[in-house]
């Protein structure tokens, strides 16, 4: 596969929002933004070249012939068979149908977009549109290729463009390249009336504030979220109006008749997390560009406070209550299948694990700390983190913010790292 790199001008302007990618961020202040400029020799976003992205490492295999994508199946084969070549769950397929998109010609309620994505890569699918992926580079944060279902076994020519970050690498996201996602009630048309929770993204989002655009499959309460769902004004006045995938679209088009609420929810927690390490990454390389070789005291406290921050997320402490439609979930394909993808313990524990009663997950730290943006970190950062969480679960350490969690899930949580997570010995005493 061919990768149009550099600042290209493409279809990518706001292309990937429907994505759906979730983000956790905090708020940047003003006189800081200039410390996240992808230009700077420390960063070097466009320029630096891409190694270790999921979606790079795959055009390699390509170009090799290592892997051959499928075609004959027309376009839901190719799509098939480049979610395998990604290790991607097809389960993990969401339905969104607002037209947060440059190919907003393509999207309606009668032709969501469709969503898949892993805890590293997401790919967009739209029936009759280009394929639009975001790649984590451990490093640089997201990357953002768009091209064409190819015919035959051609390789397809993958483009990167700049127009994305209008969007993407915002004043809100510290003009880093972070993940974004839209909660609006759209027009029959597909097209935005009301937009919700600008700005707050994360697993302690209100599910009320969620999904507005998407479509969410299966027995979940309508008055619960603000998906399924167009609106017109009438009198002044916004009426909405229900939906429902099953009636306002063929669902042949796509490879599952589903958009759970289960995989929203994941999604929502995954980003969440990701672009914290994202921004937190840039800021340490700013930083340290700023004061080479060390960093100076008050940047150093800063990076403290953020990674505080980012070990709250791991940790759950402001999750949502978790869903009653979701209890019903736990022996769909995609529990499944994200359960198997975990690391294990010698006890057969994973991160993975869901609990799906009155939580998501079993064990409360996030399976994310095996990701890509997560390991791209800085040692220095990352042995914080690990410091951190390890205070955290100690038993002894009664600290308030963390008192939802029982001694013994602390304990549980400290076994599971010790024999899964190889940074849990970076934040032990010296």
């Amino acid at each position: 596969m061919r990768i149009i790199t550099g600042r290209t001008v493409t279809f990518a302007l706001r292309a990937l929002l429907g994505l759906g990618v979730a983000v956790g961020f905090w708020p940047i202040l003003a006189e800081e933004t200039a410390y996240f400029t992808l230009e700077a020799p420390e960063h070097r976003y466009w320029d630096t070249p891409l190694r270790d992205d999921p979606f790079t490492l795959l055009t390699h295999k390509l170009e090799s012939g290592e892997v051959v994508l499928d075609a004959s199946g027309g376009e839901l084969g190719y799509l098939r068979s480049l979610l395998e070549a990604l290790k991607i769950p097809v389960s993990s397929q969401l339905l969104v149908f607002s037209t947060t998109s440059l190919q907003l010609r393509f999207i309606s309620p009668r032709n969501p977009r469709a969503i898949y994505f892993n805890e590293n890569v997401a790919v967009g699918y739209i029936p009759g549109g280009k394929i639009e992926i975001i790649s984590i580079d451990p490093k640089l944060g997201a990357i953002f290729y768009i091209f064409d279902i190819p015919a035959g076994n051609q390789i397809p020519v993958a483009e990167r463009s700049d127009r994305c970050m209008n969007c993407h690498s915002g004043i809100t996201q510290g003009r880093v390249p972070t993940l974004t996602t839209k909660s609006v009630i759209p027009g029959v048309s597909g097209g935005s009336i009301i937009e919700y929770r600008k700005g707050v993204f994360g697993h302690g989002v209100p599910l009320a504030d969620r999904l507005g655009g998407w479509f969410v499959t299966g027995e979940v309460p309508e008055d619960s979220h603000q998906g399924n769902r167009i609106g017109r004004f009438e009198n002044s006045a916004v009426v909405t109006t229900a939906i429902s995938a099953e009636t306002s679209t063929d669902l042949n088009k796509y490879l599952l008749p589903s958009s759970d609420l289960l995989p929203h929810l994941v999604r929502e927690h995954q980003l969440g997390f990701i672009n914290r390490c994202i921004e937190l990454n840039y800021r340490a390389r700013s930083y340290e560009a700023a004061a080479h070789p060390q960093f100076l005291p008050e940047h150093k406290a800063i990076l403290k406070d953020k990674a505080a921050d980012l070990v709250r997320y791991l940790l759950y402490a402001d999750e949502i209550p978790l869903p009653a439609a979701c209890r019903e979930s736990s022996g769909s394909a995609f529990a499944a299948e994200f359960a198997q993808a975990g690391v294990r313990d010698s006890k057969g524990r994973s991160l993975r694990d869901f609990d799906l009663q009155t939580r998501m997950f079993s064990h409360r730290c996030s399976y994310l700390i095996h990701s890509l943006a997560y390991m791209g970190l800085p040692e220095w950062v990352r042995k914080e983190v690990s410091r951190q969480v390890r205070t955290a679960l100690d038993p002894e350490h009664a600290s308030p913010e963390y008192s939802y969690l029982a001694p013994m899930e602390k304990r549980t949580i400290a076994e599971i790292l010790a024999e899964t997570w190889p940074d849990w010995q970076l934040g032990a005493a010296e």
